[in-house]
């Protein structure tokens, strides 16, 4: 009698829990919503802050009267669906004790919202009642789910498998019990919300999880069989472009400009080819199966950039791809070229009317180059298959992606999303247009290199007092606080002009100012090569004019940012998957050229522009072009990226534990350190009596190295005389590295943060980076100091180590 009296009082109580919380959550939530509607109808904002303290604070953006109404409606709305959820789940007699628990601390830390604060913090509450959501459904899930597993007898069936060769299946099931619902495509393939239904789309739709032993596998998996590996075909270098130009296709001015260049440099890529192979000594080359999708250029993104490329549009784009599609043609590969949705479809064998369902088969190409419009417009034609073939995805990029804005939880959870990033993929799949971004692989294009009797002409015809603007639209001349500056470079020098204008509306130049219109390419570079200064205006950033103006022998006069630009004060960068921060129009010209080429000055100071203008005509100067920006550097690079990156590969965890010295009998286990100084730096290197496991770039060219508080690994290295290697990161998060560098930790977690691995020396603690993808050169913070993984490069190629090729 007593025993079941007890019974029924913990029934109650167990009731009482479930029901009372949903009350609780209902009055904080309308008390909470009530006073944010009342904040946002006075028209507060709020302001813009960048915490930067620890790794744990979360990054804000500025937001106005209508953005922050968003965020309220977000908020609301999760309100509303954890409201519904706990009403559910109040409706439930099977709700376990541990699931009473987790309710209990969904409680708690919902109470702990406070009005005061509250608009700095707006943001984070947001996220943190997101995630709230996500557990609330997670729980909702399991207890039906688990009901009904029980009822079918399949319970013991489908226990999540805990499989080293499927080391996302865990985390791929977690994140079906909480999303299934999100795409139609998964109801279309069987799932139901049930474990089993999870475990049979993950291993046979899709291939995160291993075959069910009790599944029938007389027939195929419904998307994936495995192929015998295709033969394996050499690429032989190709001087012959006349296929290319008919594969770039017809019917634009876009595509007709890449074709003149492409025309204009076929001698300089034919030798450029037949050094490279001299070079690599005629070595075996695997010929790759290549899909470039030209994503910006297709009418469905709306293409704004042909109609504008004879009105004085930017054309940087364009040059970059022009260059792409060559090298990878020159290099010897197997090449198809997209330039529509319908074509797109075409490559892919997507069938009409399929929606956005996985596609069926394996994916007929091995690398795929397209850009964020074309990555859009693939996922809405390739569906939930995108993710398992994106590791085959390289993202041309022109300002970069860091990893915090890549990761979509992440940069969701901390203030990085934008309508740009959030894909996921390895941040090395992002090819940049300059070497601005480590965390990046940097693709570029090339610049037309000029051999010795053109360079002694350019010598000899050279005008001293001859100046020409950069800014073909008549947009840059309309700017405030260019009139001074104008002023005082007419005083010395013949001022010229490129402006587009049509007949009947001439541009508003200055008077003195000799404009030529829009020149032609071969035009241009008359000109260029005529004038002693190439001067910016401050935009457009980093584009390919001041490398050609360089090249044929003029200075490049630019203004220094201060504050530099990023996205925090611009709006030019605002959006942008990046915080990199632009301290001059073009910070290649003026961090890897400099000096006497590149001079970088205060445009507002009359004085030192008054200066630099007589230092200029002065000095003498030869052409000079970067070796990377030569066409036999390029197809060096794109050489080494497709012979050696590969993404789809799974690399094992890094346990120094497990490595060997070499020469050891047996193997014997590690005992000596893994790394050791180097001679004449600072940095420490690789033991060389340590097994080196396979990478790419090799470990040779490791130098650990770390960052001053508030100092990202890009500017350790970078003062170091290095570059920072991404792709070393998972060999130097460990405690062995932090040993090495005599680091002292009371404490070692291990957790995500785009800043880790890094440690704290005030407070003694040291933090191991747990999510691959946020690995970043980037990431910096005000009290940490970070292990930065430097890698040495090749004279005149940033993007290669000494050893890459």
């Amino acid at each position: 009698m007593i025993t079941g009296c007890c019974t029924d009082g913990k029934i109650m109580v167990r009731r009482c829990l479930v029901t009372f919380k949903p009350f609780r959550i209902f009055v904080v939530g309308i008390g909470f919503f009530s006073l944010c509607f009342l904040m946002t109808s006075l028209g507060g904002q709020f302001s813009a802050k960048r915490l930067g303290d620890s790794p744990f604070t979360i990054r804000t953006e500025v937001l106005g009267g209508v953005e922050s109404r968003g965020v309220l409606r977000k908020i609301s709305d999760m309100l509303e669906v954890i409201m519904k959820r706990m009403d559910s789940l109040s409706k439930l007699d099977n709700t376990s004790t541990s699931e009473a628990r987790r309710l209990d601390e969904l409680s708690s830390a919902i109470n702990r919202f406070q009005p005061a604060g509250l608009v700095e913090k707006i943001q984070a509450i947001a996220q943190n009642v997101s995630n709230m959501a996500i557990r609330v459904e997670q729980i909702l899930q399991n207890s039906v789910m688990q009901g009904r597993a029980v009822r079918d007898g399949t319970s013991s069936q489908c226990e999540v498998p805990r499989d080293p060769r499927f080391p996302e299946c865990p985390g791929k099931v977690d994140w079906m019990r909480a999303r299934w619902t999100s795409d139609p495509c998964y109801a279309f393939y069987g799932v139901d919300g049930s474990d089993c239904s999870f475990l049979i789309y993950l291993s046979e739709v899709e291939w995160f999880c291993p075959p069910l032993a009790w599944r029938n596998h007389s027939s195929p998996p419904t998307q994936h069989t495995y192929q015998p590996k295709p033969t394996r075909r050499h690429a032989a270098f190709r001087t012959d472009l006349s296929v290319l130009l008919d594969q770039v296709g017809t019917g634009k001015e876009s595509l007709s400009f890449m074709k003149r260049r492409i025309r204009r440099l076929t001698q300089q890529w034919a030798t450029a080819a037949n050094r490279l192979d001299a070079k690599l000594e005629q070595r075996w080359r695997d010929q790759k199966k290549i899909l470039v999708h030209v994503g910006f250029l297709t009418e469905e993104s709306g293409d704004v950039f042909s109609p504008k490329v004879l009105k004085g549009g930017p054309l940087g784009e364009m040059v970059q791809w022009a260059d792409i599609l060559t090298a990878l043609h020159v290099l010897g590969h197997n090449l198809k070229i997209s330039m529509s949705v319908k074509e797109l479809q075409g490559f892919l064998g997507v069938p009409p009317g399929r929606g956005s369902c996985p596609l069926t088969g394996p994916l007929p190409f091995d690398l795929i180059y397209t850009d964020y419009h074309g990555l859009q417009q693939m996922k809405q034609n390739m569906g939930l298959s995108l993710r398992r073939h994106k590791c085959h995805i390289r993202v041309i990029d022109t300002f970069g992606t860091e990893p915090a804005y890549n990761h979509e939880e992440y940069a969701t959870l901390h203030g990085y999303r934008t309508n740009w990033g959030y894909w996921n993929l390895n941040a090395r799949q992002y090819m940049t247009m300059f070497p601005h971004t480590p965390d990046n692989s940097f693709m570029g294009f090339v610049s037309e290199e000029l051999n010795e009797t053109e360079k002694r002409s350019i010598q000899q015809n050279k005008v001293n007092n001859m100046a020409v603007v950069y800014g073909k639209e008549a947009s840059m001349w309309k700017l405030q606080g260019k009139e001074g500056f104008l002023q005082i470079l007419h005083k010395y020098m013949e001022v010229h002009g490129t402006v587009y204008y049509e007949t009947q509306r001439p541009p508003e130049v200055p008077a003195f100012v000799k404009n030529h219109g829009l020149l032609p390419q071969h035009e241009l570079q008359q000109l260029l090569r005529k004038a002693k200064l190439f001067i910016g205006f401050g935009f457009p950033y980093e584009g390919p004019a001041p490398l050609e103006a360089i090249a044929n022998g003029c200075i490049f006069l630019q203004p220094k940012f201060h504050p530099p630009h990023s996205s925090l004060n611009h709006e030019f960068f605002r959006g942008k998957p990046t915080s990199r921060e632009v301290f001059s129009q073009h910070p290649y010209a003026e961090q890897y050229i400099g000096r006497p080429h590149v001079m970088t000055v205060d445009y507002n100071n009359s004085l030192e522009f008054d200066s630099v203008i007589r230092e200029i005509m002065r000095t003498e100067v030869q052409p000079y072009l970067p070796y990377e920006y030569t066409c036999e550097g390029m197809l060096e690079r794109v050489h080494a990226y497709i012979q050696h990156q590969d993404f789809c590969a799974t690399e094992p965890p890094f346990i120094p534990a497990n490595l060997s010295r070499q020469g050891s009998a047996g193997g014997s286990r590690l005992t000596g350190p893994l790394f050791v100084p180097l001679p004449n730096t600072t940095a420490l290197g690789w033991a060389s009596n340590m097994t080196a496991p396979a990478a790419w770039p090799p470990l040779s060219s490791l130098r650990l190295l770390v960052s001053q508080e508030g100092q990202s690994c890009v500017e350790a290295c970078q003062s170091a005389g290095f570059i920072c290697e991404p792709a070393h990161f998972r060999f130097i998060n460990n405690k062995e590295a932090l040993h090495g560098l005599e680091v002292q930790c009371e404490v070692v977690d291990s957790e995500m943060n785009h800043i880790l691995p890094a440690f704290s020396v005030v407070r003694r603690e040291c933090g191991l980076q747990r999510e691959p993808l946020l690995f970043s050169c980037a990431g910096h913070s005000a009290k940490y100091r970070r292990l930065c993984p430097c890698r040495d490069f090749r004279r005149g190629q940033a993007a290669l180590c000494r050893d890459c090729l």
